[in-house]
């Protein structure tokens, strides 16, 4: 097995899929797109040539969010392109926390789902869609306002399972849910040795953001932030808390990641049991994350950022993989619409018919083939959002083909949506710095904090 090591080729953002009440119609949603142009056909014939090809077995390991990580120190890097296997569902990093069992490992599943511009009152339906696709990993936030309907049906599913979970739907949906579902779990190979709820408790990952109101140099409020979010959630942990945005001001961004360290290794004044087991930060550029380093504290586990072939953060990812920072591409870029870069999205078009592939499932894959973790969302107002959810969870990326349950084996399900080397590069030349002030989106700030089309929260200083 090939695998080629990347420090400067970068994720893309997820998918974002179906984001209508933007500038997104149900036909950019890319599923039964037309065949593009013979231009872009054309670009298909370039070739990748690969370089620094290492085994599994001669990757260096590191310990991930510890303070040893040394800043600007040549680590280990941990994203990796896969393109000729089917890379795991889950990203096991090592930690060090006084909450972990030994050995300290933190398994994030690669594909979640993200609530960033779901309306409240679809919250809870959306989460049981993605909960019975078998996505176990949810992205929320105090800013998307909807804790307290996602609480609601991660109880369900914690007392009862999937089963129970998204019963109104039309057969048709719950045969793709069902199917996503059971490729998933088949592919999990859990550690967990608990039963029912418990365990179920211990493969879901709940990632929570603090927003930028939250953010303070009092301990005392974050723990109540952090608290009030378990209570709202039902549960008595959180698997990991970012910090949604560093666009407060040095002495606030630090005092809070600094509660935030004291919360996961129970080194807080109350002396409790840590109700936060892993760190991470959202939209943090090279600025606040050698604020992070240069106060010696624990690296975070995660750093979250728009990143999408259309603008790779090269700087930033190279920092995270010498620094031993995994990264996630955020639910809130703007891959498709009117203002997209066209040439670019025709491409993918391309690859993705070639597949019988939606563009947000091959950029799923092309994610999961770089080893990166991503979170894609999309809405239920419509029927073809609902599918969206399915078909962009790990399980359905592979199983559902052109909207439907795919009937040839595994196997062969699984070569026939891997992205090949050459399309693996075309993907990575997509690069034509499209930032966040071009998108038009807010996740971490507010409109007072855009200064122009080229404006990027990453440059924050």
């Amino acid at each position: 097995m090939t695998i080629v090591l990347t420090a400067f080729f970068v994720p893309f953002c997820l998918l974002i899929l179906v984001q209508y009440g933007e500038t997104l119609s149900p036909p950019e949603i890319g599923r039964r797109d037309a065949i593009s142009k013979a231009a872009a056909a054309a670009s298909i014939a370039i070739s990748l040539k690969p370089s620094n090809a290492v085994s599994p077995d001669d990757l260096p390991t590191t310990i991930i969010g510890s303070a040893n990580s040394g800043f600007d120190k040549e680590t280990p890097i941990i994203h990796t392109i896969r393109s000729i296997e089917n890379p795991p569902p889950i990203l096991s990093l090592p930690i060090k926390s006084p909450s972990m069992p030994t050995p300290s490992t933190l398994d994030i599943p690669r594909v979640g789902y993200s609530f960033y511009k779901t309306a409240a009152d679809k919250a809870e339906r959306c989460a049981a869609l993605a909960l019975r696709s078998g996505v176990t990993h949810l992205d929320i936030a105090t800013q998307y306002e909807s804790n307290a309907e996602i609480g609601k049906t991660i109880r369900t599913y914690l007392r009862y399972g999937p089963t129970k979970l998204a019963l109104d739907e039309k057969p048709e949906l719950l045969k793709l849910m069902d199917a996503s579902y059971k490729y998933n779990t088949s592919t999990m190979q859990s550690k967990s040795k608990k039963r029912g709820s418990a365990r179920r408790r211990e493969e879901l990952f709940l990632s929570h953001k603090l927003s930028n109101e939250e953010q303070s140099t009092d301990p005392d409020k974050i723990r109540r932030a952090v608290l009030e979010t378990m209570d709202t959630l039902g549960v008595d942990y959180l698997d990991m808390v970012s910090i949604h945005s560093p666009l407060t001001n040095f002495e606030t961004r630090l005092a809070t990641y600094r509660a935030l360290v004291d919360l996961q290794q129970g080194n807080d004044q109350t002396k409790s049991s840590p109700i936060i087991r892993s760190i991470g930060v959202c939209n943090y550029g090279l600025g606040p994350l050698k604020e992070i380093a240069a106060a010696g504290l624990p690296l975070p586990v995660v750093n979250q950022l728009e990143l999408s072939p259309f603008n790779p953060h090269k700087d930033v990812v190279q920092w995270c993989d010498r620094n031993g920072v995994a990264v996630s591409c955020a639910a809130w870029s703007k891959l498709s619409g009117a203002s997209g870069p066209g040439d670019q999205w025709n491409i993918l078009n391309e690859i993705a018919n070639k597949k019988g592939v939606t563009k947000a499932q091959a950029l799923v894959r092309w994610s999961l083939q770089k080893g990166y973790i991503c979170v894609p969302r999309s809405g239920c107002t419509y029927t073809i959002e609902r599918v969206a959810i399915a078909e962009n969870s790990y399980g359905g990326a592979v199983v559902i083909k052109d909207g439907k349950v795919a009937t040839i084996s595994n196997a062969d399900r699984e070569e026939s949506v891997i992205l090949t080397p050459e399309e693996m590069a075309i993907i990575d030349r997509f690069d034509v710095n499209y930032k966040a002030g071009k998108l038009g989106r807010r996740d971490g700030w507010n409109d007072a904090d855009v200064t122009g089309a080229d404006w990027d929260p990453t440059d924050v200083i």
